[in-house]
């Protein structure tokens, strides 16, 4: 895929590089000549330019783009870029930095955003999952809000262990995706027993999660 970057800071730069290692074609913009720096991702396509212009997006080729993340440490810039490359462009996905979580509630499709990712509320949860045990922990916001990747780590004393999947009572909303367990990723099967310790990764809608906890006795 082509996917365009505004925003070559250390957040756009490592996006960069981690799409670049997955053999995608990255474009990178920035306006600040402090930050513009070719070197530190030569593999990928630099412009010097501000992202907010309708006239350098259209010289950047923003239109052969097949994602555009919107990586600035700026919210407002954010999601300017996002409603240009969803309006003018036609931009089939947009993807926009969170800055700011009292921002959050602008990053909808009305404003060309696809997926919100906030960085602050991100971290919070990695550290809520790394202390919870046997809670249901909400790590990722999916599709403005429509559903959530939630996490449950089963405690030592779950009625679950030894259990089979096909055993939980979910809603109908939810899907069990993945099983963690040690350092295995499990697609689970109906068959497959739980054990004491799995982390349990779950995609559901929002009005569900008390019925998930329900059914892992959380």
């Amino acid at each position: 895929m082509r996917i365009a970057i505004a925003g070559a800071g250390a957040v756009g730069r490592s996006i960069a590089q981690e799409l670049l290692a997955a053999g995608h074609q990255v474009m990178l913009i920035e306006r600040d000549r402090a930050q513009f720096d070719p070197h530190s991702v030569e593999q990928a396509e630099w412009v010097h330019a501000d992202a907010c212009e309708l006239s350098s997006l259209e010289e950047a080729g923003m239109e052969l783009c097949d994602v555009v993340i919107a990586a600035t440490g700026d919210d407002k810039v954010n999601l300017v870029v996002a409603l240009l490359a969803k309006t003018e462009f036609a931009v089939r996905r947009v993807v926009a930095r969170v800055n700011d979580p009292r921002n959050e509630w602008l990053f909808t499709e009305a404003w060309g955003v696809d997926v919100a990712v906030s960085t602050p509320r991100m971290l919070a949860a990695m550290v809520e999952e790394a202390v919870s045990v046997g809670d249901l922990v909400r790590l990722l916001t999916l599709r403005q809000g429509q559903a959530n990747l939630v996490e449950v780590t089963l405690p030592e004393d779950t009625p679950l262990s030894g259990r089979p999947v096909r055993a939980l009572d979910l809603p109908r909303d939810a899907a069990l995706v993945t099983i963690l367990r040690g350092g295995r990723v499990i697609v689970p099967q109906p068959d497959d027993p739980l054990e004491a310790g799995d982390e349990l990764l779950f995609v559901a809608a929002a009005d569900v999660e008390q019925q998930i906890r329900n059914a892992l006795g959380c």
